[in-house]
């Protein structure tokens, strides 16, 4: 799956709450269990990175990636917003 078609359906999740849905009740327990989650999931990369092997950090990294989409879209700032970040950034060092 796509990151966009990812954020999108997470997007439509915080709009348009299905029961049973685990992206809905994230939302519903608001900022600060999606931000817990966040904090978790990096501790479970960086433990999956030290010696867990690879198949498990790809695994680590969808799930924060997964969070920290979530943590976006309550924000309303899309990934397009990050890769335009990422894009200047990349664009000052190869200017300097």
């Amino acid at each position: 799956m796509k990151i966009n078609d990812l954020y999108q359906i997470i997007c439509d999740r915080r709009d348009h709450p299905k029961r049973g849905s685990y992206t809905t009740s994230l939302f519903s327990q608001g900022e600060d269990e999606i931000i817990k989650k966040v904090g978790e999931e990096s501790i479970e990369v960086v433990l999956a990175a030290k010696g867990q092997g690879n198949q498990r950090l790809i695994e680590e990294i969808a799930d924060l990636t997964y969070h920290v989409l979530v943590l976006l879209s309550k924000h309303e700032i899309s990934p397009m917003d990050i890769e335009n970040e990422l894009e200047k950034r990349h664009s000052m060092k190869t200017a300097a």
